[in-house]
């Protein structure tokens, strides 16, 4: 669409504390340190159109090895999802999704729900099963 979010889309996470830390990112700056596995890093494409909103989705994933094909003898780097907590639904338009974006939010939530639900008290657990409701069509 031609749209700049016109910010880092990930940055590493438990090195020393800080909002944006290295030494591994995921922006348009240059970056001399490259991902590898086990590497942790944040997650957080968003848009901002000044003076009218702005929409960030966040998750921290974890960096792995991936075959694309079982005939294929090269192997590379994909993301794991580590974080396990639901998208606020009154925030999403389900309408203006692709089956494919709809979809992996509700694979996202099938995971989160499954992660969790024998973890929580009732109340929560309650609370939890309707957060991750598949979307509508």
């Amino acid at each position: 669409m031609g749209l700049d979010y016109d910010h880092g889309t990930g940055h590493g996470v438990g090195s020393f504390l800080g909002v944006h830390e290295g030494p591994q990112r995921i922006a348009k700056s240059a970056n001399d340190v490259a991902l590898k596995p086990g590497m942790i890093v944040s997650n957080e494409p968003g848009y901002y159109k000044t003076g009218s909103y702005g929409i960030r989705l966040e998750n921290l994933v974890v960096v792995k090895r991936e075959e694309l094909s079982q005939d294929s003898t090269r192997s590379f780097l994909a993301f794991d999802t580590l974080t396990v907590v639901p998208f606020d639904r009154r925030l999403i338009v389900a309408g203006l999704l692709s089956n494919q974006e709809r979809d992996w939010i509700n694979r996202y939530h099938a995971r989160v729900w499954h992660c969790l639900e024998g973890k929580v008290d009732e109340e929560t657990r309650l609370w939890l099963e309707q957060a991750t409701q598949p979307l509508p069509l």
